[in-house]
């Protein structure tokens, strides 16, 4: 195996002991397994889910990764999309690694993919946005965990249309072989009410399929956010509500709080 790319956040979002973190997805599954249905008919097309440490948002990732349990060897490749955090980024890219490491093992990087996505102008060949970022990492524990060794085709959102990231998502659609997994969280460090509201709105917007309604206040992912729901519209998907709450509901103070919600996509 060629260039990896290292482990950022182990240890801080998530820890970094396989034990420690198998035991803690673990449990999160099976609590989130109580509450939502996971039958073959079920199965998503696509997830959005949250990306904050743990302890505040894996209680909400885990409603929509419970799905995911009837694409168990069905599913050999997952799209990761989600935003820069880390650094100014007016494109979306796409790292030179052939593998991304974590505590429970590495999962290769599909490079035919990107390959594909040669000729796009809006994707480069960039490892520093993938150094540092966590809201793709944070995924990869889960996606082991419930679709075993997976092919990942991750991807970095910057400051691009959202037609852009849907002509990509288009190119990288494939079939049942191919999930597509939306990092975002919502609203930041508002009062807990006033993010309710405020997470109550884009819930909506996401839930109508309308991105444009969605701006970098409400959601830090946004852009690859838009870009989800441009497609899904194209592609007449449905969409169901799994949760949505703060981190005043799960391991924060209520004065200053940050929104996260997970959905799941269906074909036909």
């Amino acid at each position: 195996m060629g260039p990896m790319r290292a482990p950022a956040v182990a240890g801080s979002f998530y820890p970094e002991r396989p034990s420690e973190l198998a035991a803690a997805v673990a449990g999160y599954l099976a609590d989130a397994a109580q509450t939502v249905s996971c039958e073959p008919d079920t199965a998503p097309k696509a997830i959005i889910v949250p990306h904050a440490g743990y302890i505040y948002s894996a209680t909400v990732a885990a409603a929509a990764y419970a799905r995911l349990k009837p694409l168990a060897g069905q599913v050999s490749r997952v799209v990761l999309l989600g935003p820069a955090h880390t650094i100014a980024l007016g494109a979306i890219a796409a790292p030179h690694a052939e593998a991304f490491d974590g505590p429970l093992g590495p999962l290769t990087v599909d490079r035919p993919a990107l390959w594909s996505l040669a000729g796009l102008s809006q994707v480069v060949q960039d490892d520093a946005p993938h150094a540092r970022e966590h809201c793709l990492e944070v995924q990869l524990p889960f996606l082991r965990t419930v679709l075993g060794e997976v092919s990942i085709v991750p991807l970095v959102v910057g400051d691009v249309a959202p037609r852009a990231v849907a002509e990509v998502i288009e190119r990288l659609w494939g079939g049942p072989e191919t999930l597509i997994l939306l990092s975002t969280d919502l609203s930041h460090y508002h009062p807990y009410e006033a993010a309710r509201a405020r997470d109550a709105e884009t819930a909506e917007a996401i839930e109508a399929l309308e991105g444009g309604r969605i701006g970098p206040d409400d959601a830090c992912g946004c852009r690859a956010l838009a870009g989800l729901l441009a497609a899904a519209r194209a592609r007449a998907l449905t969409i169901e509500r799994l949760d949505l709450r703060t981190s005043g509901d799960t391991a924060g103070p209520k004065d200053r709080v940050v929104g996260y919600g997970a959905w799941a996509l269906y074909e036909g």
